[in-house]
């Protein structure tokens, strides 16, 4: 691995970061504030945030397995994946290496950061090869992106190629972990202390659900969090979504059962999907959805929507011709799509 230091855009590295009032208090607990400039009517809105989260870290360190010290929070995992753009790669310099297809917000982000974005495509099971991402590295590549589970796939990327990536890439290896708790894969960010280029990705919103607050996180060594908490932005998890995760975490047996229940319907729903006219084929899936190719995606997301119905039609994605993403819902749920999809056989 390169050092830190060579893997962080210089500015980054050289920047004093903006200190908030709320950054500088530490101590005695106090009652009066009177260093923020803070509105003293209107309580609790009129406060600022904990500008590092520190309470809510407390919960979420130890139910994940991790240092607090090795725990970023932001705005969704959205707000992890640009501001690893922003620290680590210089804009018209720089480029990443990403497996294709997946999440979407990595190629946007790259775009936005004016960072070259290569994809190396998956093979036919839409597994990933270390020796084609190598490949497509050279010596100005800081990042490879890595979804597994993927999206929009669904599979788990081969553990032991993400590992030797690990072990052979010099910059930044990120695993996007969103989907790993309906996973039985081990997950990465257990693994940060063997691996110091490793950043592992996760979220509120598809187990804990929690995608309204918009909650994201990124576990990394300490160094890596320090330097991303030093470009976000003071307040950047508002006050609101910190008490809604801190109270989820609290109710966390409700999301080993949502999990449970999913996994549940997930295989019934392949089944009974399999046996449909429209079906072709369904992919592998160690996710809360899956990718399953049909005889018409456009003709049949139509239909469907025309039912109130709404599931993802991936046609125009790499590898992905006639698919369509569905995601495992409610009982209730999976069996109006099951039968409008037989009723559209019979038409």
């Amino acid at each position: 691995m390169k050092s830190l230091k060579e893997l962080t855009r210089p500015n980054i590295w050289a920047l004093k970061p903006y200190s908030s009032a709320r950054d500088e208090y530490s101590g005695k607990e106090a009652s009066i504030f009177l260093d923020a400039n803070e509105n003293p009517y209107n309580t609790p809105n009129n406060r600022y945030p904990d500008p590092l989260q520190r309470e809510l870290k407390a919960l979420i360190a130890p139910a994940k397995g991790v240092r607090t010290e090795q725990l970023f929070l932001g705005n969704g995992s959205d707000e992890a994946i640009d501001l690893i753009y922003r620290c680590f790669t210089c804009p018209g310099q720089d480029n990443v290496v990403a497996i294709e297809p997946t999440y979407g917000m990595y190629q946007v982000c790259a775009d936005i950061n004016d960072v070259e974005y290569r994809p190396v495509e998956l093979d036919e099971q839409f597994q990933l090869s270390a020796d084609r991402l190598l490949a497509a590295c050279d010596n100005h590549t800081k990042v490879l992106w890595i979804c597994s589970p993927n999206n929009p796939t669904g599979n788990n990327m081969d553990r032991q190629e993400i590992l030797r990536l690990l072990q052979e890439f010099p910059g930044l290896v990120v695993v996007d972990e969103a989907y790993s708790d309906f996973s039985t894969q081990p997950p990465f960010r257990l693994e940060l202390d063997e691996h110091p280029n490793l950043i592992v990705l996760n979220t509120f919103s598809k187990a804990w659900g929690c995608a309204a607050i918009r909650l994201g996180m990124a576990f990394a060594a300490p160094e890596i969090i320090g330097i991303l908490n030093k470009v976000k932005y003071p307040y950047n998890v508002n006050r609101l979504t910190q008490e809604a995760a801190i109270e989820q975490m609290q109710k966390d047996y409700e999301v080993k059962r949502w999990v449970d229940s999913l996994l549940e319907e997930r295989a019934r729903v392949l089944q009974e999907f399999a046996a449909l006219p429209v079906c072709r084929h369904i992919f592998p899936t160690d996710a809360n959805f899956f990718l399953v190719r049909v005889t018409d995606a456009h003709r049949i997301y139509h239909y469907l929507v025309d039912a109130g119905i709404i599931v993802r039609n991936r046609s125009h994605v790499t590898l992905c011709k006639d698919c369509l993403r569905i995601t495992v819902g409610t009982r209730p749920e999976n069996d109006a799509l099951l039968d409008a999809l037989r009723n559209y056989s019979q038409q």
